[in-house]
């Protein structure tokens, strides 16, 4: 008699099997990107099935990522698709040999981000549901992500961010249409200091 699989993992079981940390699973249920509820013990407990979700996305993304370690790994956040486009053209334009993941949303930036540890995050601000300010600020409070370079392009004037919360600390801010000039200065500096 075969044993019943149990519909959720603990914490730790669905860090390991989706190779993150710990917080990075706490950060993804809190956001609601992971189906997850609390025991009577106070006990996270995640869905088995949004695990299994996430680890299919998993795979179709590292077969079509497969590169050295000694790659500078950027994850672009926006929801206009001309606009991630651009990006997409631009960023490689300045080196082909990053890797480079696109996502559409903060939620979809998130899973992006917690899987790869990016050495660059670039975001706007304004998005649908989950916003570039809660992604950033979630992002922020992650010891795995201090050595990343978060870069924000927003058609946001200073007063309207500072009106909405502002920003943490060490986030570069462009206003669209950005310099790309600029940000690759940016990031010319972050390859030099990896010395990629």
């Amino acid at each position: 008699m075969s044993e019943k699989l149990k519909d959720y993992f603990t914490t730790r079981e669905a860090a390991k099997l989706l190779g993150v940390a710990v917080s990075t699973i706490q950060l993804w249920t809190n956001s609601g990107l992971l189906r997850a509820w609390t025991t009577g013990g106070g006990h996270r407990r995640i869905a088995r099935d949004a695990v299994e979700q996430l680890l299919l996305e998993q795979k179709q993304q590292m077969s079509g990522n497969v590169g050295s370690s000694e790659q500078m790994s950027f994850v672009i956040v926006e929801d206009d698709p001309q606009q991630l486009r651009l990006y997409e053209k631009q960023y490689l334009g300045w080196n082909k040999d990053i890797k480079l993941l696109l996502a559409k949303d903060g939620y979809d930036g998130l899973v992006k981000i917690g899987n790869i540890l990016p050495d660059v995050i670039i975001s706007d601000l304004n998005m649908p549901n989950f916003d570039g300010f809660q992604m950033i600020r979630a992002l922020k409070k992650m010891p795995a992500l201090n050595h990343s370079l978060f870069i924000v392009i927003t058609g946001l004037t200073p007063e309207e961010i500072k009106a909405r919360g502002g920003l943490p600390e060490n986030v570069h801010i462009f206003t669209k249409p950005a310099k790309f000039e600029e940000i690759e200065l940016l990031l010319r500096q972050k390859a030099s200091s990896m010395k990629i």
